[in-house]
């Protein structure tokens, strides 16, 4: 059993989404890992780019890697498919095949064909030879309260943790996933923290709408890191191609990148007397 607050202490993972989605967001769990301003990463296995990614993770079995559920494709022209190849009437894909671009379309799916896509997923990564370390979700519709219990259920078969938040009151998935019920997931949560399995107290994402330069955005964040468990979700990418992907947001991203190069991430984690953990901490001490 793991306790799922760090009580007295502020721990933070600061994790990189995306992995997989492109060159750039490879590139980047690898350096920044290596830095030690990364402490942990989740791979979209339906993406272009999760080959790459299988290669780097073969290559070097210490990165802190999991898999980033992932049911939705909302970069436009740039998608991606289901693993699954599921039927219209499934509900997880538009008119071409490919995933919503969106939350709540993606929460109407058939609850079958999101486990089965998940479970696919998963299977896929572990046959590349990833060491899975936890489970998380892209956009955080995995999260959702139709398909909380899925993958609850799949982080306890494989003994792994799962990015779960305490409340979805304050967290950025749930601004734009529509109306929620959160009774199914609050219980979830209930039931996992009574089982000893880590649950997080917030989750502070990219700030994507900044209006200040990304030094001072990035360290008020550091700064008002609270007592507990933190999971920092954020989003690098080096420079080259998200320019491509997406033209108007990529510069959130790729400064996002420059500024975790420094050594200002370092400094904020000494001055606000913080605790850098990664996901396999969490998963060892879970199966523990």
């Amino acid at each position: 059993m793991v306790a799922t607050n760090g009580a007295g202490r502020k721990r933070i993972v600061i994790h990189e989404d995306d992995v997989g989605m492109s060159h750039g967001a490879n590139t980047a769990f690898v350096e920044l890992s290596g830095l030690g301003t990364c402490s942990s990463g989740s791979v979209m296995v339906p993406c272009p780019w999760f080959p790459e990614a299988a290669e780097i993770a073969a290559a070097d079995p210490s990165l802190d890697l999991g898999v980033h559920l992932t049911l939705t494709s909302e970069q436009t022209p740039y998608r991606w498919r289901p693993l699954t190849a599921p039927p219209r009437s499934a509900g997880l894909t538009d008119e071409f095949g490919y995933f919503w671009p969106d939350v709540p379309r993606a929460r109407k799916a058939a609850p079958e064909a999101v486990e089965a896509e998940m479970r696919a997923q998963i299977e896929t990564a572990q046959a590349a030879g990833f060491d899975i370390t936890h489970l998380d979700a892209h956009m955080g519709t995995a999260q959702m309260p139709e398909f909380t219990a899925i993958t609850r259920r799949l982080g306890q078969e494989l003994g792994l943790p799962v990015l779960f938040v305490k409340s979805l009151e304050g967290y950025n998935p749930a601004s734009y996933a529509g109306p929620l019920d959160t009774a199914p997931y609050d219980a979830e949560i209930a039931a996992a923290i009574a089982a000893g399995e880590p649950v997080f107290d917030i989750v502070c994402e990219t700030p994507w709408d900044r209006r200040s330069d990304a030094e001072t955005a990035y360290r008020d964040i550091f700064a008002a890191v609270p007592q507990g468990l933190t999971f920092f979700s954020m989003h690098f990418n080096a420079p080259g191609d998200f320019e491509v992907i997406n033209p108007e947001a990529a510069h959130i991203r790729t400064e996002e990148y420059a500024l975790f190069r420094t050594g200002k991430i370092a400094e904020w984690i000494a001055e606000f007397d913080l605790e850098l953990i990664g996901m396999r901490a969490l998963r060892d001490a879970l199966r523990g």
